[in-house]
């Protein structure tokens, strides 16, 4: 239930920082606005980073390479590419298309990276979708913005699939990485296209929303993503439009909609049936270190801690020896496997 919370906290964080940010826009352009929010970012979970850094010298050219990649099409390529389809195209419409992130994570799971899905996902990424459609009033816009914004999100999915897989890099430095690669190049390329400068109070409260909404919601995401798989983690970050909502409704005094307590509802029993879904079979471990976050009563973390309590969340560099057996799991990083039959519960 934990990697659950993290993912619902993640959402939450990102989903108030539209209605935060809202004004910056009127004092900067949404791409230096994108690259001090990084910026925020980096800085927020860089003492854990810097901490951590020792473990660096243990990643393996598999890890290195997916950290690129989710750096590359998460943190440079997905923002530049949602930037340039906001400007040809409403921000209403933009929000909607957008919620393809959550298709493509799926099928890019599914074909590229052997995470199983039950009816009951696809069912899931439905609700979901139709959830945000309700929240995003469309409106019509050229066929350039929806292939720049659909692109996007190709390149979250990617992103949200290579991040899930990542195990020898702790979720602050790859938080820290994506913060420090994204405000280096949006900022300059901010800084570069505009003509004045923003106040520094301006600057100030871009870089608190992104050391919130983006650094700390980056890490609980990888977090709860490395737990439950990119697509169900994605499910549930993907409720981040009504924590925008609520926001809205309670601090900028916005109307409440019948259609938003639909899109609530809508999304609530996406995530109900994403957490009732699990399967079971025979499979085998093969023998493995890698580092992230676990606790000792999941039957697959046997080493010693004498200063740990079974049930007790922590983050270290670990070691499995080789084991076969069968229970009930989901997709996380210890069951990427495919199999011949499965059997939801």
């Amino acid at each position: 239930m934990r990697p659950l919370v993290w993912c619902l906290l993640s959402a939450a964080l990102f989903g108030v920082s539209t209605p935060a940010s809202k004004h910056l826009l009127g004092t900067m352009s949404p791409l230096l606005l994108s690259g001090l929010l990084y910026v925020g970012a980096a800085v927020a979970v860089m003492p854990g980073a810097v901490r951590e850094r020792a473990r660096l010298t243990t990643a393996d050219r598999k890890n290195w390479l997916c950290l690129l990649g989710a750096v590359l099409f998460g943190g440079v390529i997905g923002p530049v590419l949602l930037l340039f389809g906001l400007s040809l195209a409403p921000a209403g419409s933009v929000a909607l298309w957008l919620n393809l992130e959550t298709v493509s994570t799926a099928f890019i799971a599914r074909i590229f990276f052997a995470e199983h899905l039950h009816g009951r996902t696809w069912i899931a990424v439905g609700l979901i979708l139709a959830g945000s459609a309700i929240l995003s009033p469309g409106s019509g816009a050229g066929l350039d913005a929806v292939l720049l914004v659909s692109l996007a999100a190709v390149a979250w999915g990617l992103d949200n699939n290579l991040t899930s897989v990542i195990d020898r890099f702790t979720p602050a430095q790859v938080t820290f990485a994506k913060g420090i690669a994204a405000g280096l190049i949006n900022g300059s390329l901010g800084l570069l296209l505009s003509d004045g400068r923003p106040e520094a109070a301006s600057i100030g409260l871009a870089l608190v929303i992104g050391a919130a909404s983006y650094g700390v919601s980056i890490l609980l995401y990888i977090r709860g993503a490395q737990h439950l798989g990119a697509t169900r983690s994605q499910l549930v970050f993907s409720t981040a439009p009504a924590w925008g909502l609520v926001v809205a409704w309670v601090v900028l005094r916005e109307p409440m909609t019948r259609m938003q307590w639909l899109a609530a509802a809508l999304m609530a029993i996406a995530i109900w049936l994403w957490n009732r879904e699990r399967h079971g079979h025979e499979h085998e471990h093969v023998p493995t270190t890698h580092t992230h976050w676990h606790r000792h009563d999941d039957d697959h973390h046997e080493h010693a801690h004498p200063d740990a309590a079974p049930s007790t969340w922590h983050s270290h560099a670990h070691t499995h020896d080789a084991v076969r057996h069968s229970h009930e799991h989901q997709p996380d990083l210890h069951h990427r496997h495919e199999h011949d039959e499965e059997r939801p519960s």
